[in-house]
């Protein structure tokens, strides 16, 4: 049974996470990887276990095509320096409302989406997207 949990977390960490094979030839490399896929399962698990104390079965894959449908953006806004002549960004983080099922979701498991834009800071640039 435990092996077929395992190997259960090297097909979530693959497929459901959207991870391409990995070849790895260092020792370091595979210990690293195999943490990564117990992790996978470990949250993997946990996000079952969870929903089944909420009582919305044990389907983690149905959960996360639900709740991917949330959408966040950044809204930058130049802001000039009235002294200078200097012009910098703010970065406000806005999520949308989600649809009421995922919403109705979102309330069950006791997860509260912000209801005000939030300031960015330190973000790193996206090139090329």
């Amino acid at each position: 049974m435990q092996l077929t949990q395992a190997e259960d977390a090297f097909r979530i960490s693959k497929s459901d996470l959207s991870l391409r094979p990995v070849f790895h030839h260092k020792t370091e490399r595979v210990e690293a990887h195999i943490l990564v896929c117990f992790l996978s399962l470990a949250l993997w698990r946990t996000l079952e276990m969870w929903m089944s104390g909420k009582g919305l079965g044990n389907c983690a894959r149905q959960l996360i095509k639900e709740v991917v449908t949330v959408r966040s953006m950044d809204v930058v806004l130049p802001v000039k320096e009235t002294q200078s002549q200097n012009t910098r960004e703010i970065r406000l983080r806005v999520v949308a409302r989600p649809d009421r099922p995922v919403a109705e979701l979102l309330v069950r498991l006791g997860l509260d989406l912000p209801a005000a834009p939030k300031a960015m800071q330190n973000v790193v640039e996206k090139n090329g997207v």
